[in-house]
């Protein structure tokens, strides 16, 4: 008999979020009101996942490549994520929620960096839940800042193996990622969790982002139940 190594719920969700110009697009609004409704379901779906026990949720929120987007669509982006971190940061607290901001400063104005700091001091005590919010990330670049890292310590070759490395990632506590859902049809990771993602089982979902729901939630955690994680064994 194969041992059931799989939790009830996953330990660590990562959601790609993906299709919201798509869904503007078909109803005939502005890009921008495809991100706001992106945002409205964004909200439905991380307080149904910390509610059903998932500890730790990251966010593909803005890539270090989605800088190539048009200047206005990038601007009302950094109001979106002004409005997460600073408005919406109360509710956060209330839930228990703690806030990690995962990603680089480089282009980012001062404002937001500042927001982003203090909501992550506000939510550093906080044990409900983990919200990891990657934010100009990239997977890649985060893989060769952590390599960086290395060397700044001075470490030798001899002294590096998987647990050193990881030590040296954005937010090392983060564990590596169990389950990563995207949306709107597309399947690839696009820079996202690389490191994290070795051994992620991936659920692709046709619907664009602004149509997710509560009950998604609860559909991705039970086809991850069905899945046999092996782990390399």
């Amino acid at each position: 008999m194969k041992e059931d190594i799989t939790p009830t719920v996953p330990r660590h969700v990562g959601y790609i979020i993906d299709g919201n110009r798509r869904w503007a697009r078909q109803h005939g609004l502005p890009t921008y009101e495809g991100h706001l409704a992106g945002y409205d379901a964004l909200k439905q779906v991380l307080f149904e996942s910390f509610e059903t026990g998932i500890h730790y949720v990251s966010v593909y929120a803005f890539s270090t490549e989605n800088w190539k987007r048009d200047s206005g669509e990038v601007g009302k982006l950094m109001k979106l994520a002004m409005r997460v971190l600073g408005a919406d940061l109360g509710e956060f607290i209330k839930r228990d929620i703690q806030i990690k901001v995962l990603g680089v400063a480089d282009g980012l104005n001062d404002k937001l960096v500042e927001t982003a700091r203090n909501a992550e001091a506000k939510t550093a005590r906080l044990s409900g839940g983990t919200l990891c919010i990657c934010f100009n990330y990239g997977g890649q670049r985060e893989i060769i800042d952590a390599a960086r890292s290395i060397m700044a310590a001075g470490l030798a070759p001899a002294e590096i193996d998987e647990k050193v490395f990881e030590k040296h990632l954005y937010a090392p506590d983060i564990p590596t990622v169990d389950v990563i859902v995207r949306t709107s049809g597309e399947q690839r990771l696009s820079n996202f969790m690389l490191w994290r993602a070795a051994y992620s089982e991936f659920i692709f979902l046709e619907k664009l982002w602004p149509d997710m729901r509560t009950d998604d939630v609860h559909a991705i955690i039970a086809e991850y139940q069905k899945r046999e994680r092996r782990l390399g064994s």
